[in-house]
C-alpha cells in the first residue's frame, strides 16, 4: 500500500483575499512572494528572455539571412513527434511569412527510418538542391549525418534541446555549421527548459529581429503570436517544465490554440468538442495530442504535419476524418495486443518485472501496451516487437508512482543491447531475439537486487478539500491558475470520509463512481473516475463504504453542461478519529 504524504508549506506571505481558499491552499505551497504569484497567474510576453542569449543564435541568424539573400533552398528537418512537428510548423510558417520562398520540410518515418538525423536523408536533400538544413528537436547525437552534410557542402544548423553526449566530462558535439541548443555546457541563457519547438520559436524571434535591424531586408507586420498555438502543443506534449518562459508561452499559447483559425487545428478542436469552451493543458495532453500522435505511430498516409499545415477547410475536414479513423484502428490494435500480453502473463514467473515480446505487436504501440500492463500489474514492464530479421525493438514503462529508473535497469544489460535510452519512467531498447534469455536473467538480477532496497511507494498530495469546495467559481479559478504539467504539477487533493453510492465498470476497464461527503450529511454528490485499476483495487471498492480519496479535480463538459469530477489516484478505507 502506498504511503500518503502531505506537502509542506513553502510560503509565509499573507493570503491574497481575491483567491479562493481551495486554490490558495495549493498555490501557497508553490510560491514564496507576491511577485512570484503574479508571474504564475498573469505571465506576460514582455517577460520573455532575449533569444540572442542562446549560444550561437547570432550565427544561425546570419546564415539564414545569407540564405535569404542568395535565395538558397532550405530544408527544415524535424523529428516525427509532436514537439518536432510543432517546431517544423513554426519555422515553416515563420520563414514563409518573413519572406522566404524556397523552403521545404522533411521528417523521418517513425518505423521505416527511426528517430534521428540520417546521412541518407542528407544525400537525398542535397540531390534536390538543398543548400541549408535546419534541424528541429533532433541532431545532437547525429554525428554521421553532419559529417555527410559537410562532405556534400550542405550547411546544417543544429537546433535541439536534448543533452549532448559526454565523454570523460567533455561534450562530444557534431560538426554542424552551428549548434543552437540551450543544454550545451557553454550556454548561459538559462533557457535549458525549452522543448525543440521552443528552440525553433526562439530562432524565429531572433531571425525576425535580424530582418528588422538590417535595412536591406524586407519588413512586414507578421506577428509571432500566430505560431503560439503550435508552440503550445509542442511544449505540453514534450513534458518540459512549465516554468519561466515556458509558462508564459503556454499560458498565451492556450488562448491562441483556443482561438486558432488554422483549418486543421480548428477542425480537430471542433471534432473533439473542445471549440466552445476554455481549453486546459489536460485537454491538449489527454484528448488532443494522442490522436495526432497515433498518425505517426501507425505511419498513416496522413501525418500530424499535414493537419498542422493545411490551409483549406474542406481538405482539413478530410484529413481529420482520416485521423479519427486511424485512431480507431490504433485503439482496436492496442486492445487486442493488450489482451495478448495479458494472456502471456499467465506463464510469466518473475515477480518483480514483466517482459513480453511478440511478432504480432505493432512497433508503433508497444509503449502504450507497456503503460497498460505496468499500471495493471504495478511492475516495471518491458514490451518487445520482434521483426523478420530477429531483432526485438522494445519499449518500457514504470507504473504510476513507482520509484525506479528504467535507464539504469537497461544499463545493467548494456552488453546485451544494441541500443537503449530514454527517461526514468519511459525508455526504449533493442537487442537480438537470440539473447532474450540473457536479457531476462540480467533484468531479474537487477530487480532482485533492487527489491532488497526498494522503498514503499509515496504519494504526495497538496492539501485537503471537501466536496463543498468544488463550486463553479472555485473551478474557474482553479483553471485560471494553470496550466499544469511538469514543474507545476496538477494538484492532488485529499477528500476524507466519502461514501460510494455507485460503482460500475466502464469501457476500457476503468471505474466510474458517485460519492457523497458524510461530513456534510450527504448534501453534496460528485462523480469519480478511476483509470486502469488493478483487479485487487476493484474488489476493494464497495457501495455504502466510506473512503479517503486522493485525486485530481477537473470540469467535465457533457451536452453543454459543466460538472466537477474527481480523477482518483488512490484510496483507503476511512478510519473515524
Amino acid at each position: 500500500m502506498a504511503i500518503w504524504k502531505r506537502k509542506s508549506l513553502n510560503s509565509t506571505f499573507e493570503k491574497n483575499n481575491a483567491i479562493p481558499d481551495l486554490v490558495w491552499r495549493f498555490l501557497s505551497l508553490r510560491v514564496k512572494s507576491e511577485e512570484e504569484l503574479n508571474k504564475i497567474l498573469n505571465p506576460t510576453l514582455s517577460e520573455l528572455k532575449d533569444p540572442l542569449l542562446i549560444l550561437n543564435m547570432d550565427r544561425a541568424v546570419q546564415r539564414l539571412i545569407e540564405a535569404f539573400e542568395k535565395d538558397e533552398k532550405i530544408c527544415i528537418y524535424a523529428d516525427f513527434d509532436l514537439d518536432g512537428t510543432s517546431g517544423l510548423a513554426i519555422l515553416n510558417e515563420g520563414l514563409k511569412k518573413v519572406g522566404y520562398q524556397n523552403v521545404i520540410h522533411y521528417q523521418p518515418k517513425r518505423l521505416a527510418e527511426g528517430y534521428g538525423f540520417h546521412p541518407q536523408a542528407v544525400e537525398d536533400l542535397q540531390a534536390q538542391g538543398v543548400k541549408l538544413i535546419v534541424t528541429v528537436d533532433v541532431g545532437i547525437t547525429s554525428f554521421a549525418a553532419f559529417q555527410m552534410a559537410k562532405k556534400l557542402n550542405v550547411d546544417a544548423i543544429l537546433t535541439d534541446h536534448h543533452l549532448p553526449i559526454q565523454e570523460n566530462g567533455v561534450e562530444k558535439l557534431p560538426e554542424a555549421f552551428c549548434i543552437v541548443n540551450p543544454n550545451q555546457k557553454q550556454d548561459t541563457s538559462g533557457l535549458n527548459y525549452l522543448c525543440g519547438a521552443g528552440v525553433a520559436f526562439y530562432l524565429l524571434r531572433a531571425l525576425k529581429r535580424g530582418f528588422y535591424e538590417k535595412a536591406s531586408l524586407p519588413k512586414n507586420e507578421w506577428d509571432l503570436k500566430e505560431v503560439l498555438d503550435f508552440l503550445c502543443i509542442g511544449t505540453l506534449t514534450d513534458m518540459v517544465p512549465l516554468v519561466e518562459d515556458n509558462r508564459v508561452l503556454v499560458k498565451h499559447g492556450m488562448k491562441a490554440l483556443q482561438n486558432t483559425v488554422k483549418p486543421g487545428l480548428r477542425e480537430l478542436l471542433e471534432r473533439l468538442n473542445l471549440d466552445q469552451r476554455e481549453l486546459t493543458s489536460q485537454d491538449v495532453a489527454i484528448k488532443f495530442a494522442p490522436k495526432l500522435n497515433a498518425l505517426s505511430r501507425m505511419e498513416s498516409d496522413v501525418l500530424p504535419r499535414d493537419i498542422y499545415l493545411e490551409t483549406e477547410a474542406s481538405r482539413a475536414k478530410g484529413l481529420v476524418d482520416k485521423m479519427m479513423k486511424n485512431n480507431e484502428t490504433r485503439q482496436s490494435l492496442q486492445h487486442s495486443s493488450v489482451e495478448k500480453a495479458e494472456a502471456s502473463l499467465s506463464a510469466w514467473t518473475y515477480k518483480d518485472f514483466n517482459f513480453i515480446s511478440s511478432k504480432d505487436f505493432h512497433r508503433g504501440i508497444i509503449g502504450l501496451i507497456a503503460t497498460k500492463i505496468a499500471n495493471d500489474t504495478n511492475k516495471p514492464t518491458f514490451i518487445g516487437s520482434e521483426d523478420l530479421d530477429g531483432m526485438i525493438v522494445g519499449s518500457s514503462r514504470l507504473p504510476n508512482g513507482y520509484d525506479g529508473n528504467l535507464v539504469l535497469a537497461l544499463a545493467s544489460a548494456e552488453a546485451i543491447l544494441n541500443r537503449f535510452g530514454g527517461h526514468a519512467a519511459a525508455a526504449g531498447f533493442e537487442f537480438s531475439a537470440s539473447k532474450t534469455q540473457d536479457f531476462i536473467q540480467t533484468l531479474n538480477k537487477y530487480y532482485t537486487d533492487q527489491a532488497l532496497i526498494h522503498k514503499e511507494i509515496e504519494i504526495e498530495y497538496d492539501t485537503e478539500a471537501g466536496l463543498a469546495d468544488l463550486t463553479k467559481p472555485n473551478m474557474k479559478w482553479y483553471n485560471f491558475a494553470g496550466p499544469y504539467g511538469v514543474g507545476f504539477s496538477i494538484p492532488i487533493f485529499r477528500f476524507n470520509n466519502l461514501v460510494l453510492n455507485q460503482v460500475k465498470e466502464i469501457r476500457g476497464g476503468h471505474i466510474k463512481m458517485t460519492a457523497t461527503d458524510l461530513s456534510q450529511a450527504g448534501k453534496t454528490k460528485v462523480d469519480i473516475l478511476y483509470f486502469s485499476p488493478t483487479e485487487k483495487k476493484k474488489e476493494q471498492l464497495k457501495v455504502g463504504q466510506p473512503y479517503d480519496i486522493l485525486g485530481e479535480i477537473q470540469i467535465n463538459y457533457f451536452n453543454k453542461t459543466e460538472t466537477t469530477q474527481i480523477l482518483m489516484k488512490d484510496f483507503i478505507s476511512h478510519e473515524s478519529k
